[in-house]
């Protein structure tokens, strides 16, 4: 993978990471779903503008990584993907205070260990 492809990949990476930081702020926006309230708040992610910003988002990182996906083997763009897990730990540590175990860094390491692993020749 060249610096440029790479590069390409973080930036959906990165994309798809912000979709899922505004999923959560919608998500939060709209409150737990029932059984009782569920078609409601169906009906509410499309008026919900942070539900709505993740879901462009999202798309923005599909379409870069698709463009990705024209350029990168698929075995090694896929597992490079990987590094949206990285950036929701840190999301969800930093913007919402989520604690970070020792267990769950350590399983962080060896994704990270593993993405480094498949991304280089």
């Amino acid at each position: 993978m060249t610096v440029q492809e790479f590069a390409l990949l973080f930036v959906a990476v990165l994309a798809s990471a912000l979709g899922q930081l505004f999923l959560k702020l919608g998500a939060l926006q709209l409150g737990q779903v029932t059984g009782a309230n569920a078609i409601g708040h169906i009906l509410s992610i499309a008026t919900t503008p942070a539900l709505v910003a993740g879901l462009m988002a999202y798309g923005v990182g599909a379409i870069l990584y698709i463009l990705v996906l024209t350029r990168v083997e698929l075995s090694v763009a896929a597992p490079a993907a990987a590094m949206i897990y990285l950036a929701s730990v840190i999301i969800g540590a930093v913007v919402f205070k989520e604690s970070l175990s020792f267990g769950r860094l350590a399983g962080l390491g060896l994704i990270m260990s593993g993405v480094v692993l498949v991304a280089t020749r």
